[in-house]
C-alpha cells in the first residue's frame, strides 16, 4: 500500500526506471512517485484543493525555472566563480482570451562582481536547459486505461 486508503502499489519498477506512478489522493490531491521520490500536488483553494502542495502546474513552472538555474550554476562552477549571490526570476505572461501562458521570463540577476565578460555567456547557458528543449521538441504523447487485477 502506498499510503492512501483504497490503492494498491503498482510495483518497484518506478524507483529509478524512468517508471513514474500516479496516485490519486484526497479531496484533489495527486501523488507521483518518481525515482524514489513522493512528490505532492494539490490544487489551491479556488479549484477545490485544499492549496497543501503545489499544483502540477506550478511544478512545470518550477521546473523550467529550476532548469535554467542548475544550468547557471553548472555554468559558473566550471570557471570558478562563486553562484552564491546569482539569483532568477521567473514571470509569466498568460493570453487574456485563452488563459494559456504566451510568454516566459527569466532574468538572470547578477552580482556587481560577476565578471561582465560572461554576462551574455551565462544567458546561453540558461538556455540550455532540457525542460526547455522539451517544450519546443515535444515527445509524443500516448494515453491509455487498462483494468488491473487486485
Amino acid at each position: 500500500m502506498f499510503g492512501f486508503s483504497g490503492l494498491f502499489y503498482f510495483s518497484n519498477k518506478c524507483n529509478y526506471s524512468g517508471i513514474m506512478e500516479i496516485y490519486l489522493g484526497k479531496n484533489q490531491k495527486v501523488t507521483a512517485r518518481y525515482k524514489g521520490f513522493d512528490i505532492e500536488t494539490d490544487q489551491p483553494v479556488k479549484a477545490g484543493g485544499d492549496n497543501e502542495h503545489p499544483s502540477p502546474f506550478d511544478l512545470f513552472l518550477v521546473s523550467i525555472g529550476t532548469c535554467a538555474g542548475l544550468y547557471v550554476k553548472s555554468f559558473c562552477r566550471q570557471r570558478k566563480i562563486s553562484d552564491s549571490d546569482i539569483k532568477l526570476r521567473l514571470e509569466k505572461q498568460r493570453n487574456k482570451k485563452t488563459g494559456m501562458i504566451e510568454k516566459i521570463d527569466i532574468t538572470v540577476f547578477l552580482p556587481p562582481e560577476f565578471p561582465e565578460k560572461y554576462r551574455e555567456a551565462v544567458i546561453k547557458a540558461a538556455k540550455q536547459c532540457a525542460v526547455k528543449k522539451h517544450i519546443f521538441e515535444p515527445p509524443e504523447f500516448t494515453l491509455r486505461a487498462e483494468f488491473y487485477e487486485v
